[in-house]
């Protein structure tokens, strides 16, 4: 038969979250610098965040329509082989070579 769920692991589990979260909005309210520098960070990252998300809306399609290979070939417009380099095969115009178990 199934032994139950240890409650005991999740609820320090939640006691120590529950702590965490109570220090943090402890220091939050506190005026002290470190403070106010973590708030002007997450500040910036989130308008930066935000930046990028609308920046990516309006331009994305025409950044991605820049960098897309447009025409035939196996990666747009790239041939498919070059013409002046002989691949696997020797100077001598011998088969490639194969691979034996």
């Amino acid at each position: 038969m199934e032994e139950p769920w240890d409650f005991e692991f999740f609820s320090r589990i939640a006691d120590s979250c529950l702590s965490f979260l109570s220090e943090f909005v402890d220091d939050w309210l506190a005026n002290d610098m470190r403070v106010s520098i973590f708030k002007i960070l997450l500040g910036w990252l989130i308008l930066s965040l935000v930046a990028i998300h609308f920046a990516w809306k309006i331009y994305g399609n025409t950044v991605n329509d820049m960098y897309y290979r447009q025409g035939t070939g196996q990666n747009g417009g790239t041939p498919d082989t070059s013409p002046h380099l002989s691949g696997w095969e020797n100077k001598a115009g011998d088969a490639p070579k194969t691979h034996r178990d």
